[in-house]
């Protein structure tokens, strides 16, 4: 007998936490409030809360996005809702709408039943713009200037060189002489503008100059060979 009615309690009290399960779970009703607030960025944003009592559903929301454009020639979705973080009852999708107007619905189905609908304009995004320092970059550098061109160094360095005369200490008189000489007899008489088709006495006059400054040029260096013979002798 008392085991009869220890598994009668059993069973009372089994259906009694059954029939109180539905009512704690049914406490905010079973019909949600689903709003679309916007997008971000192309992303719809809703808010779904409780509509008994306007409390924000603690658990996932299972409900479909499906986004119609204005001309009716373009569809989007079906996508989820996910849950935008810190905040208790702020939802968002993982994808974005393309620019343009969108007739968008959402309907959810889980923890109850709800539905939004509103029509959102979506604009492209603005690109950034480079940075200054990306477009201006480093300046170009120009070319290396070379070194100092031709006759850069005239007047820097020692006297130029004439030409037939051998310079630098140490060269003798009659080596000088003789080298002055060449030079001259060398060097061609530059007949002036005026003497230009004169008689021929004209030239006669130049290579009688030249002759006679040749032969003054072999007697100095013959005087000086003569006179650094004789230094020679009276040193021996």
């Amino acid at each position: 007998m008392n085991r009869r009615n220890t598994a009668l309690a059993l069973t009372v009290l089994s259906g009694a936490v059954l029939l109180a399960a539905p009512g704690t779970a049914g406490a905010h009703g079973d019909t949600l409030k689903v709003t679309v607030t916007g997008h971000r960025q192309g992303h719809v944003t809703t808010e779904v809360v409780w509509e008994n009592d306007g409390d924000p559903v603690t658990e996932r929301v299972a409900a479909t996005v499906n986004a119609v454009s204005g001309d009716g020639a373009r569809t989007a979705g079906p996508w989820r809702l996910v849950r935008v973080p810190g905040t208790p009852s702020g939802w968002t999708t993982a994808e974005t709408l393309p620019a343009g107007r969108w007739r968008v619905t959402v309907e959810a189905g889980f923890p109850g039943l709800g539905r939004g609908e509103r029509v959102l304009d979506v604009t492209a995004p603005v690109p950034v713009p480079a940075s200054a320092a990306g477009e201006s970059g480093e300046p170009v550098r120009g070319a290396k200037s070379g070194g100092p061109g031709p006759g850069a160094g005239a007047g820097r360095g020692g006297a130029v060189a004439k030409p037939g005369v051998s310079g630098g200490a140490g060269a003798s008189p009659a080596a000088a002489a003789t080298a002055i000489a060449a030079g001259v007899a060398a060097r061609p008489a530059t007949p002036s503008p005026t003497a230009t088709g004169s008689s021929g006495s004209g030239s006669g006059a130049a290579w009688f100059t030249t002759l006679g400054v040749a032969g003054a040029a072999v007697v100095g260096a013959a005087g000086g060979l003569l006179l650094r013979r004789s230094r020679t002798r009276k040193r021996g």
